[in-house]
């Protein structure tokens, strides 16, 4: 369950840039299975709106759902948040530049971290069938198979979650987090984590190898995010409509995997638990310490509804929420 959990944790926060052609697959969905999935979405809480306000005696929280990765229709939803940044005290993003600059030069850094430095490779760990559409999906990348058999599962999944188009884009890395974080740099605003970089690096590590190279296999068949996906979740983030995106991927990530819907969904619910609402549950540790100011969160948009999103845990706190222009 971890590899697939490090996959989408991975693959939901993505926008499709320019570069990458993909069509919106809910366009190829029968009209009855996308009123499915619309309403399945409609009943969880605040399933919509990626800029709200919480506000709690004199604290207002700007919550601002995020995309990781580039897509220019971010232009102008930052210059209307320009003002938002300007009147804040202070900024909190899932890591912050230097946090997360460190946390990358340690995978980057340590061979230990990123690599499988002893003991038998993934070609040995998987089976032939499994590596085989791994090998495929690594050289859509130009990637080695040599050099992906030596990775950890989740490095490669990092890899693999992206098409080649945004591998070969410059600029893909500049999501709404990094423009938000540039926009905070140019207003002199002090930025907060919400989590460690060693938090991290341990919800993709605590699994054994050998588990991480079944899972792996498992999910092999999944594997390979292509345009077309990122595009889909891009049109709905843009639309604000965050449940449905979560409510697409379970859908996607499900036919994409081949298993069956009772195989399936005790491993969505362990990623659910595990890779959102724990790491909510630990964010709002933070945020419920920011007191008598004005303050800017920025986290991954699927991070905002649910019962045990962290909307409806400030309405549990008694923060009153009203949504606002994106």
């Amino acid at each position: 369950m971890r590899f697939l959990s490090v996959l989408l944790l991975l693959l939901m926060p993505l926008a499709a840039q320019a570069a990458c052609d993909g069509h919106d697959l809910r366009d190829d969905l029968p009209g009855e299975i996308r009123a499915e999935m619309e309403q399945a979405a409609a009943a969880i809480p605040y399933p919509e709106g990626n800029h709200w306000v919480a506000t709690r005696g004199d604290t207002v929280l700007h919550l601002i759902g995020t995309l990781h990765v580039n897509d220019p229709r971010m232009g102008p939803a930052i210059e209307r948040l320009k003002p938002v940044i300007a009147g804040a005290d202070a900024a909190w993003f899932e890591l912050n530049s230097s946090d997360l600059a460190a946390f990358e030069r340690e995978v980057m850094g340590n061979p230990k971290v990123a690599l499988i430095t002893e003991g038998p490779t993934l070609i040995e760990l998987m089976s032939e069938e499994g590596w085989n559409r791994i090998s495929r999906a690594l050289a859509e990348r130009n990637v080695p198979g040599w050099m992906g058999a030596k990775m950890q599962p989740w490095v490669l999944g990092s890899i693999l979650s992206l098409p080649p188009c945004l591998l070969r884009d410059p600029e893909a890395r500049q999501g709404m987090d990094r423009r938000l974080a540039a926009l905070a740099d140019s207003h002199g605003l002090p930025q907060h984590s919400l989590e460690t970089g060693a938090e991290l690096l341990a919800l993709f590590t605590a699994t054994p190898i050998e588990q991480q190279a079944r899972e792996l296999d498992m999910f092999s068949a999944m594997l390979g995010a292509d345009a077309d996906q990122l595009a889909t979740l891009s049109a709905i983030y843009f639309e604000e409509r965050h449940a449905e995106f979560m409510e697409f991927s379970r859908r996607d990530a499900m036919a994409r995997s081949g298993l069956t819907p009772e195989e399936f969904a005790p491993l969505w619910d362990s990623f659910m638990l595990e890779l959102v609402e724990g790491r909510n549950r630990n964010w709002m540790r933070h945020v419920l310490d920011i007191r008598d100011q004005t303050a800017v969160i920025a986290v991954g948009a699927a991070h905002l509804h649910g019962q045990q999103g962290l909307l409806n845990l400030l309405a549990e706190a008694g923060y009153s929420l009203n949504r606002v222009a994106f």
